[in-house]
């Protein structure tokens, strides 16, 4: 069975879609399309800004969404999904590339979403960190040993997991962590403490907005990351992707789950390999492939 999964916030680079944009009429439609409903021209910080302008939160999350999105529709009957799942942002993606979600509502709402974020990243000093080296109960127990809001939030694969929250308790976490053998215990360049309860403002935000929002039935079972299992019924995926923002990121498990269910390939639609490279840390064996510019032999 063919799994398509779709990154997250971290992929972006300058350049992204460009080749897209430039040698097919569809991409050229969307983008352009995209422009219009954001208000602003996100084509040209994705084909000619820097990595800064790129970083600013209502563009990077856009912009991987767009890249992720305007490739599964270029690719046509190539886009031929038996299992879909997207990392934190890539939902949206997932979503949209299965027919669950209409280009121009996806686009919305992870417009919308990206705002929301940067307001509750505003409101509260916070951030997150990588812990490497350590089984998820370890770090869950530090997190709950530790004064003030952090908690696990990204089960990227096994040994590799993300902690989010107040500034002070992720530093303080990060020093336990050591002390119990992490490898690494890296504080990330991130404006805010995603995935935790610090988020509870953007999520109440945009949960108004996913209310309002149409969603419909995907063609195949959209894996979401609240609990890693398979969904094709629309209220169900609502109520999934409105607790995705306080809610941890279950990769590990998603991954794992595809698996058990028949998935013998996965193939990555968007900008880098990160996700390529975390399904064969979850297994080795797993048949792992990736677009993030037109395929030649289309």
């Amino acid at each position: 069975m063919k799994a398509f999964v779709f990154p997250g916030q971290g992929a972006q680079y300058p350049g992204m879609g460009k080749d897209l944009y430039e040698n097919s009429e569809i991409a050229r439609e969307l983008f352009d399309r995209a422009n219009t409903i954001l208000g602003f021209e996100i084509t040209k910080i994705m084909f000619e800004g820097t990595a800064d302008e790129l970083k600013q939160t209502k563009v990077t999350q856009p912009a991987i969404f767009l890249h992720s999105v305007i490739l599964a529709k270029v690719l046509g009957d190539k886009f031929d999904p038996q299992m879909v799942a997207g990392h934190s942002l890539g939902e949206f993606s997932a979503l949209v590339a299965a027919g669950a979600l209409s280009f121009d509502d996806g686009l919305t709402l992870v417009s919308k979403r990206a705002m929301a974020m940067q307001k509750a990243c505003e409101a509260q000093p916070s951030t997150m960190a990588a812990i490497v080296g350590l089984d998820d109960e370890t770090v869950e127990q530090a997190c709950e040993q530790t004064n003030g809001v952090v908690v696990a939030a990204n089960y990227n694969c096994p040994g590799q997991l993300v902690i989010s929250g107040a500034v002070d308790a992720v530093n303080a976490a990060c020093e336990l962590l050591k002390e119990k053998g992490a490898k690494r215990a890296l504080v990330l360049p991130v404006g805010g403490a995603f995935h935790s309860p610090l988020m509870e403002p953007a999520r109440e935000e945009l949960a108004a907005a996913i209310e309002a929002t149409e969603i419909n039935e995907p063609v195949c079972p959209v894996y979401q990351n609240v609990n890693a299992l398979p969904y094709t019924n629309p209220a169900e995926i609502k109520e999934n992707l409105i607790a995705q923002l306080t809610s941890p990121v279950r990769w590990t498990q998603t991954v794992q789950n595809m698996l058990s269910d028949g998935a013998n390939s996965f193939t990555e639609l968007g900008p880098g390999k990160v996700l390529q490279g975390l399904v064969k840390k979850v297994n080795s064996e797993a048949l792992t492939f990736g677009y993030d510019k037109l395929p030649e032999d289309l």
